[in-house]
């Protein structure tokens, strides 16, 4: 037998099954009252703000605990900028200046509650890595130490302006998480402000690029299953950063509207030589009248040059 319990949200209700799982909202989630473009399909195109509170991990203080109450959500929020000032080491935060409450944007908990983005495995945690991924990371970590400023290749891609927060999977960040989507019938273009990159996505049903061609965000390919827009990825780089990624990496996306202000985000990651499992999680986006504001990285990114230019200093001395 199926227990439910309805929770209030604004002017709408959210029901919930006894394990917390998200049902059908209580005032109907009829297909025929979505937005749709002239071909039929659900209209996603718009401005989202994609930002979130939510952890990726489930913080270990809630280690059984899948979901917030509301007050503790509440608290969760108003901690955030000190956890990711944590999170940046403190070197980070007595050279950098800018750590502070003016720069950053106030993040919530998703409205469902949940202790962490990641739902499958159930504890809220990435699964394990294999032995060869461990091998791999360790090994980085130890040229990186010891080599962290040679070449700019040495630093992060965010660092050095290349990507950052476009994914797949598209994770939070902690500013200027916004998303644009332009739709037609033959294509899906998703712009994220953090650092304005592309990925436009297929629907004609071409094939993946061949195995030989790889790419930082992988390669997209879409395809309708109803109302819910599902992506497949492949064909990553070496390069790509998610913690111990392969280029073995195959990244599925399901979008889906909610109601016409909310975009429901779920993905899941299958990489055999990174993790023992597949890993999933889900988010809500949220349609805004915010604009997209070009993110300029490369034209004031000299911290990069000061980086690598302290580092050629020390050697000298």
């Amino acid at each position: 037998m199926l227990t439910a319990t309805l929770l209030g949200y604004g002017a709408g209700v959210f029901v919930m099954d006894v394990h917390g799982r998200g049902l059908e909202p209580a005032a109907g989630r009829a297909s025929q009252r979505l937005p749709r473009t002239p071909d039929g399909h659900p209209d996603f195109q718009g401005t989202w703000d994609t930002s979130s509170a939510t952890p990726l991990e489930r913080p270990k203080e809630f280690a059984d605990r899948p979901f917030f109450t509301e007050a503790e959500a509440r608290e969760f929020e108003r901690h955030g900028l000190d956890r990711f000032r944590e999170s940046r080491g403190e070197l980070e935060v007595i050279t950098n200046g800018e750590l502070n409450g003016s720069w950053s944007e106030s993040a919530k908990v998703g409205r469902n509650l949940r202790t962490s983005i990641i739902v499958d495995p159930p504890d809220g945690r990435l699964p394990a890595l294999t032995p060869a991924a461990s091998a791999r990371i360790a090994a980085r970590v130890k040229e990186r130490s010891q080599h962290p400023f040679d070449n700019p290749e040495d630093l992060p891609l965010g660092a050095r302006c290349v990507v950052w927060g476009a994914g797949p999977p598209m994770l939070p960040m902690p500013v200027n998480s916004h998303a644009q989507i332009v739709q037609t019938p033959a294509a899906v273009m998703i712009l994220s402000e953090m650092i304005h990159d592309v990925r436009v996505v297929a629907l004609d049903g071409r094939p993946h690029l061949p195995a030989g061609i790889h790419e930082i965000k992988g390669d997209p390919r879409g395809r309708w299953e109803g109302d819910t827009l599902v992506i497949e990825s492949t064909n990553f780089t070496a390069a790509t950063e998610l913690r111990g990624s392969t280029p073995a990496r195959h990244v599925v996306e399901r979008l889906s509207l909610l109601d016409a202000d909310t975009l429901e985000y779920q993905f899941t990651v299958d990489d055999p030589a990174a993790y023992t499992r597949p890993w999933s999680g889900e988010l809500e986006w949220r349609r805004t009248a915010e604009r997209i504001f070009e993110y300029a990285c490369h034209e004031a990114n000299y911290s990069l040059e000061m980086i690598l230019r302290g580092a050629r200093a020390a050697e000298r001395q």
